[in-house]
């Protein structure tokens, strides 16, 4: 125990910057090696020279990160749940919410992968894959990365969010890390060496699964090694408490919503560029893929402080509460700003290291310029909205999470498409960017004044 009271010394009285670095920096690099690995696979199918093979795989993105909301869902929610327990001294609940949330993720991402699967042709082709070869690539990669490796991937997810509910960040990112590491380097064997020419695709599906498979095994030894010391339990629940199941569900949905918007999102995107050839569509997907990394980054700064939010909040630290929240705006604005500027300078090199001269090239560029100047926006938002997931305010959070993915840029894609065909649903995203951060920004201000006035802070 004393090993598992050392870890909640970061939380309550380190340094804010030193500790908002310990708990985000791993978490980050987590996040980063995500975008990167996925990336590695848009990298080397994009050696084939084939737009219909790369539009496959860009397609299935939102398919495949469906698992990641399902591990939002109990990942986040169970993080900040535990952590707010931890807070405010009740260790053995902060053990209860960890086993509710692992099984319950376990759960509905098996439901989730069967029905994918069953039905997996018409979703596809709600996604984008409407064109015959890029829906058999397609067919392939969902079959393989959801079916087979779909359980890996959130499971891996959910305990490495559990883990940073206790202060455990590296040890969160090590599995994620390894995992998508090993992922890079089976890329090239499964898809140049193992399989002949034409089976990339499914090469590349394959070391996607097994990766996940092998960061989930790596999660379960760290675990195993420091199970005398940790709080969290995996045990399955015979009972759970009411309170302890909304607590978890309330604040992960908002989480769980902006991850399966930004990915209904994002098949609208593709469905919607159909329109303007395989080309286009190739383009895009490479766009979105490098305009992920700064997402990725503010993404994993926000998930990293979240618990040490929540913990200070529930311990009723409010002044160190106060100095978490501008060190971490202040920061998520810096990263937002620092990538979309590196993307608007080298938007044309960028997007060629992953596509051949031509017109995949040329809108791919285009969309890039486009899509990052949201950037220095949305990571304000996704500051925001991960405060009010720590403080347990999930009405809005969950608003602010539909706000900006579902309720502002899907109507807008097609409305700005009428003035530009080929722009015009791109331009929305950086348009609900925006208009979301201005939003949280007046809604936290209004819970500030509130909450945290002078009087609170003695």
């Amino acid at each position: 125990m004393e090993h598992a009271h050392r870890d909640q010394e970061i939380f309550g009285k380190a340094p804010v910057m030193s500790a908002i670095a310990k708990l985000a920096l791993p978490t980050i690099a987590g996040q980063i090696i995500l975008v990167v690995y996925n990336m590695a696979d848009t990298f080397f199918i994009g050696l084939t020279g084939s737009d219909a093979k790369l539009t496959a795989v860009t397609v299935c993105l939102p398919a495949f990160m469906f698992l990641s909301a399902i591990a939002n869902l109990f990942g986040v929610g169970g993080a900040g749940e535990a952590a707010r327990s931890l807070g405010s001294g009740n260790r053995e609940r902060a053990g209860e919410t960890c086993a509710f949330s692992f099984w319950g993720c376990a759960l509905l991402s098996v439901v989730y992968m069967t029905l994918a699967v069953l039905f997996r042709h018409p979703f596809l082709d709600l996604m984008g894959a409407g064109a015959p070869d890029v829906h058999r690539y397609a067919d392939t990669y969902l079959l393989v990365t959801v079916g087979l490796g779909g359980l890996g991937v959130s499971m891996s997810m959910v305990t490495a969010h559990l883990f940073r509910s206790e202060g455990r960040s590296l040890d969160a990112s090590i599995g994620i890390v390894f995992g998508s590491i090993l992922n890079i380097a089976l890329d090239p064997v499964f898809m140049f060496l193992l399989f002949p020419e034409g089976k990339e695709v499914l090469g590349a599906a394959l070391a996607t699964a097994l990766s996940n498979w092998i960061s989930l095994l790596i999660m379960a030894v760290l675990q195993l090694r420091r199970r005398k010391t940790s709080v969290l339990r995996f045990r399955l629940p015979l009972h759970t408490d009411r309170a302890l199941i909304k607590g978890v569900l309330s604040t992960g949905l908002p989480a769980c919503i902006m991850t399966l918007f930004e990915n209904i999102s994002y098949a609208c995107l593709d469905r919607l560029m159909m329109a303007n050839g395989t080309a286009a569509q190739a383009g895009l997907g490479v766009a979105k893929k490098i305009n992920m990394l700064a997402h990725a980054t503010v993404r994993g700064l926000t998930q990293g402080v979240l618990p040490l939010i929540a913990y200070n909040y529930a311990s009723r630290d409010y002044r160190r509460t106060k100095q978490v929240i501008r060190d971490t705006v202040l920061i998520a604005a810096a990263i937002g700003t620092g990538c979309m500027v590196i993307c608007l300078a080298f938007s044309r090199p960028l997007v060629g290291f992953f596509l051949k001269p031509g017109e995949s090239r040329t809108t791919g560029a285009l969309f890039l310029r486009i899509l990052t100047v949201g950037g220095p926006f949305s990571a304000c938002a996704y500051t925001f909205i991960s405060f009010f997931q720590a403080v347990k305010r999930p009405r809005k959070s969950f608003l602010l999470a539909i706000l900006r993915k579902g309720i502002l840029d899907i109507p807008m894609m097609f409305v700005l498409r009428e003035f530009a065909p080929l722009t015009g649903s791109v331009i929305a995203t950086p348009a609900a960017d925006i208009l979301c951060c201005l939003t949280s920004f007046l809604l936290f201000l209004s819970y500030y004044r509130k909450h945290f006035t002078e009087n609170k802070l003695s």
